[in-house]
């Protein structure tokens, strides 16, 4: 710092702006790593911090594996690229050599990369198999994907059910996100193997929700399911991310987790609320927000 204000101002700052830089740089790293559970925040890097073990191994296998292979070839490469400008550049080089082969090269990077596959495929498939199925699953919840809403099911709960919309913005309350928030999140209780079980009446929709580790596609007259069991209680958002039609990007998942006993303690209350809800006729009315609506104006979705 002495030295600093013993130079001439223009040469200080010139001098300053290097470590100006690098301490902008590390703030923003640094705010990247501060990963809270909620909705995604500006400047985050990397994935969303894990809520699940599926999520937790993802992260693991891309982390300390993916990458660091990732990055060895691509130092590699650009060490490769870099000697041979320098080698082999027309100054050094007025008499190209004529080889066209060498087998000792073309042995070597037919096998490396193989190796590399092999590598990546043992845990690879490890992960897999881990996230296929769940053990002694304690609870289940069945997934509906529509244009342009989820309805949830809890086939252990007397079939309780309900339809899920975003909620618009004119109708939003302070601290809700936008986008993200449904009127009918689904509540399920943390440390608990849940099963889900996801399907679509319509179009291909894809049920996704990033720090679970899960996305499964909901497929008209199929069921595909998936696992998770959430490790902390909170709010966790997803949302469709296959194309699904004009509103595609309305229908977002939130997803509560909460204890055991304040789960209990919802469930009396919402088969009480969603039975009064429930229709008396064999037709369901489901507010969809239209592209339009996201100013206020909603249509109606008639489905049996």
């Amino acid at each position: 710092m002495s030295i600093l204000t013993r130079l001439p101002p223009r040469r200080a700052i010139t001098r300053a702006l290097p470590i100006l830089r690098l301490a902008v740089i590390a703030a923003v790293l640094a705010a990247s790593h501060a990963r809270a559970a909620g909705a995604p925040r500006d400047w985050e890097l990397g994935f969303r911090p894990p809520a699940t073990p599926v999520m937790q191994r993802l992260e693991a296998f891309h982390d300390y594996l993916i990458l660091p292979i990732i990055f060895a070839i691509a130092t590699f490469v650009l060490g490769l690229l870099l000697y041979v400008i320098v080698r082999f550049s027309a100054r050094r080089n007025p008499v190209p050599s004529r080889t066209t082969h060498n087998t000792v090269i073309e042995m070597t990077w037919t096998i490396v990369p193989v190796l590399i596959l092999v590598i990546i495929a043992i845990p690879s498939f490890k992960l897999m198999y881990y996230m296929d199925a769940a053990e002694h699953p304690q609870m289940t919840v069945k997934v509906t994907g529509h244009q342009w809403y989820w309805s949830y099911e809890y086939p252990d709960q007397g079939k309780l059910s309900f339809d899920s919309n975003m909620v618009r913005d004119a109708s939003l309350k302070p601290g809700q996100e936008r986008l993200l928030t449904a009127d009918n999140p689904l509540v399920v209780p943390a440390n608990t193997t849940i099963t889900v079980l996801v399907t679509s009446t319509d179009v291909i929709h894809s049920w996704f929700v990033p720090e679970f580790g899960v996305q499964e596609y909901a497929v008209p007259g199929r069921v595909n399911h998936a696992w998770f069991r959430i490790e902390r209680p909170g709010t966790y958002y997803g949302q469709c991310n296959q194309l699904c039609g004009i509103n595609h990007a309305y229908m977002p998942i939130e997803i509560r987790a909460v204890s055991k006993q304040d789960f209990q303690s919802w469930l009396k209350g919402a088969k009480q609320k969603f039975a009064e809800d429930a229709p008396k006729s064999g037709l369901r009315l489901a507010a969809v927000t239209t592209a339009s609506g996201m100013s206020g104006g909603t249509s109606a979705a008639i489905r049996h």
